[in-house]
């Protein structure tokens, strides 16, 4: 047994006497274990070689380079002929492991085509993605980042528990995906290739975070337990110990080892099952469980030692929370998309503020490379996420065209996670991987973030490792977003539009300003409006009045409609009003709008009104305007406002009308309101579900 395995046995023995959260106490039985940890970080162990401090019980087996192989002529096997191993592997006693490693590998057996084909040399097989393994890495050492305070009830832990890790490695081995005689043999022809974390240098980590975060993060290894509970105290959602910066560093250098493997075509995808997670870690800053951020740091630096092979990231971030620090070291970065789907709840949701909102969309260069789809609430689920794919992710992935996708993989939207609150099953989540499976040449790697139920995690990343492995993932029922989670899709789509062409209706007719500015298709309330203006002038002989003011000209053309007699001495009644009612379905076979029906519910009395000798002016108040985002609630209603008094200074107020009356159905009814409180005007009526006032 080597020092890794006593050391986990040791710790895993701490579990069973001090319960979860708790990390090992000084002066304890197992104060030895802990102080060898703390020796192996600091210099290599004796049996076989070092790699950051941790020793292999066996020399490490690696493929030779290609300087290194004799060149063999071409042959052709027979059919019965046994299978041969496609690699050719050399044990190498010394190896500096604090290099990049050379590719390992395991050996493969050929297709029977490739036989009889002829042998197929290494080189051709790593440029073959379905020779390649799927990538693990885990270093029990992450585990160690605990409390110094542990909770005094089992039951009552923090949620970043150090067992997160451990239960997931233990589901991936107890499904036969990974070879460790603790716990079961591989049941897979091609099982999960070990990649080892290592600690990220200094340099790597000042990518993206200042070099201050860096020491004030390394000086906690050097503080008191006094001092670091005080600490803790003092930051937001965050706890540490002396071992917290060494697994801090295992973190950040597991996902830069897992993503070069991918990149360097080492294995084909990967998995990082890593703590301490790392995206809400901001430049200066460590928040919400985070210290550094590894998915950010791990993407600049496969930039850097891979300009050519990955110029283009995009990370996808399906923690229920908000990753503000990717966003934030991304911001203006051309070169990286970041998606991210998570619950923000009007800006009430951790991490607070309007910073995860669907209108921060990235800035200069990185303009339009930031997505957020911000949930209004809990509870979403598997119909609201895949639609999310469907609609935006995957359209916007596609046109990105990415060199390397990155999955920050908070599994804290899944069922059963009390801090999420969502419904998002382990298939869905397979499902998810599985569609971002088909981009960059399926270079794929998930790192593990958040996700505090031990049972949802384990379970959800089993389902998305064994959809690397290559099974397809598990049929889902049910299919249909609820109307929130559609509402919020739908409202980044349009407003995305502008940067993504591919997100219009008719992506030919986009502009580049965008759906705001320029005209995309055709809205189905401008269809509408233009129907009823068609049918209003030939029933009642209606035209339309034109409003000669810049801000508002182009927002309300054809919506001010009126009889030809409105300003001859008769009554005049006044319709402020929403759009057309329309209920529509959709034919599932063909994905469009089927079985629409419209509502008017001012037919009734534009008619009575005709018949009674009334004028009308019949106004349309759109959801939308010319010169801001349909979102954009107050300037929408300082529009609307403006256009309310000028129909009044320009065609009500000078006319000869007998009496005027108002009559507001809807939220236009508010407009009505705004007339009178500005004009001072007496009133006779008052506000109900239709509003009816008149004013002499």
């Amino acid at each position: 047994m080597n020092n890794i395995d006593s050391e986990k046995i040791a710790w895993d023995t701490h579990y069973d006497l001090y319960g979860s959260g708790a990390r090992p106490p000084i002066g304890e039985l197992d104060k030895s274990a802990t102080l060898a940890v703390s020796a192996s970080l600091q210099k290599p162990q004796s049996n076989g070689s070092p790699i950051d401090g941790v020793g292999f019980a066996t020399p490490p087996t690696q493929m030779r380079p290609l300087s290194q192989q004799k060149e063999r002529p071409k042959q052709i096997v027979p059919n019965d002929a046994p299978k041969v191993a496609l690699y050719e592997l050399v044990a190498k006693d010394d190896v500096d492991m604090n290099h990049q490693m050379e590719p390992t590998a395991t050996p493969v057996s050929p297709s029977e085509d490739e036989l009889l084909e002829g042998e197929v040399g290494w080189t051709e097989a790593l440029s073959h993605p379905k020779l390649l393994a799927t990538g693990l890495c885990y270093d029990i050492r992450m585990r160690y980042h605990s409390e110094l305070d542990p909770p005094k009830q089992r039951l009552d832990f923090h949620p970043e528990d150090p067992r997160r890790i451990y239960h997931i490695y233990r589901a991936l081995c107890q499904a036969g995906l990974y070879k460790d005689p603790q716990f079961n043999v591989p049941t897979i022809e091609k099982p999960l290739e070990r990649i080892q974390a290592r600690n990220a240098t200094a340099s790597e980590i000042c990518l993206v975070h200042t070099a201050n975060h860096y020491h004030f993060v390394a000086s906690t290894a050097a503080m008191t337990n006094e001092s670091l509970i005080h600490l803790e105290r003092m930051h937001d959602s965050i706890y540490f110990n002396p071992l917290t910066f060494s697994s801090a560093l295992l973190s950040a250098g597991g996902a830069i080892e897992t993503c070069k493997a991918v990149v360097s075509s080492r294995v084909k995808n990967a998995i990082a099952v890593i703590r301490p997670p790392g995206h809400h870690a901001e430049c200066n800053r460590p928040m919400g469980f985070c210290l550094f951020d590894n998915v950010s740091i791990a993407a600049k630096v496969c930039q850097a030692d891979y300009p050519e092979a990955c110029r283009k990231v995009l990370i996808l971030d399906w923690d229920v929370h908000h990753g503000n620090g990717i966003q934030q070291a991304f911001e203006q970065d051309p070169n990286v998309l970041y998606i991210s789907i998570h619950v923000h709840d009007d800006g009430n949701f951790y991490p607070l503020g309007p910073y995860g909102d669907h209108m921060h969309c990235g800035a200069a260069a990185g303009l339009g490379k930031n997505i957020n789809i911000p949930w209004p609430t809990k509870g979403m689920g598997d119909s609201d996420y895949l639609y999310a794919f469907q609609q935006v992710v995957m359209p916007v992935a596609y046109d990105f065209n990415p060199d390397l996708v990155i999955i920050a993989a908070g599994f804290d939207a899944a069922v059963g996670d009390q801090l999420g609150g969502c419904f998002v099953t382990p298939t869905c989540y397979a499902h998810m991987a599985h569609m971002l499976m088909s981009l960059a040449n399926g270079k794929l790697v998930v790192c593990l973030e958040g996700g505090y139920n031990l049972d949802s995690i384990s379970k959800s990343a089993l389902a998305v490792t064994r959809t690397l492995l290559g099974e397809p993932p598990d049929r889902i029922e049910k299919t249909r977003p609820t109307k929130s989670g559609a509402a919020t899709v739908d409202m980044v789509r349009v407003y995305q539009r502008r940067f993504w062409p591919c997100l219009a209706s008719d992506p030919k007719s986009s502009t580049k300003e965008g759906t705001m500015h320029g005209k995309v298709g055709l809205r189905v309330e401008d269809a509408l409006r233009a129907y009823q203006k068609q049918q209003l002038c030939d029933e009642f002989d209606m035209m339309e009045l034109s409003v000669f003011r810049e801000r508002i000209s182009k927002s309300f053309k054809h919506q001010v409609l009126a009889t030809i007699n409105y300003a001859d001495a008769v009554p005049l009644i006044i319709f402020f009003h929403d759009p057309y009612h329309h209920q529509t379905g959709q034919d599932p076979t063909i994905g469009r709008l089927a079985d629409a029906e419209l509502y008017d519910t001012l037919t009734w009395y534009r008619e009575w009104a005709i018949k009674a000798g009334f004028a009308i002016i019949d106004v349309n108040f759109p959801n939308h305007i010319a010169n801001a985002d349909a979102y954009e609630h107050a300037k929408r209603i300082a529009e609307r406002n403006e256009l309310a008094i000028y129909l009044w200074e320009n065609y009500i107020e000078l006319n000869d009308s007998t009496a005027i009356f108002f009559m507001g159905v809807g939220s236009p009814a508010r407009e009505i309101v705004h007339i009178l409180n500005n004009r001072g005007m007496s009133v006779e009526g008052s506000l109900s579900p239709t509003h009816c006032l008149s004013v002499r």
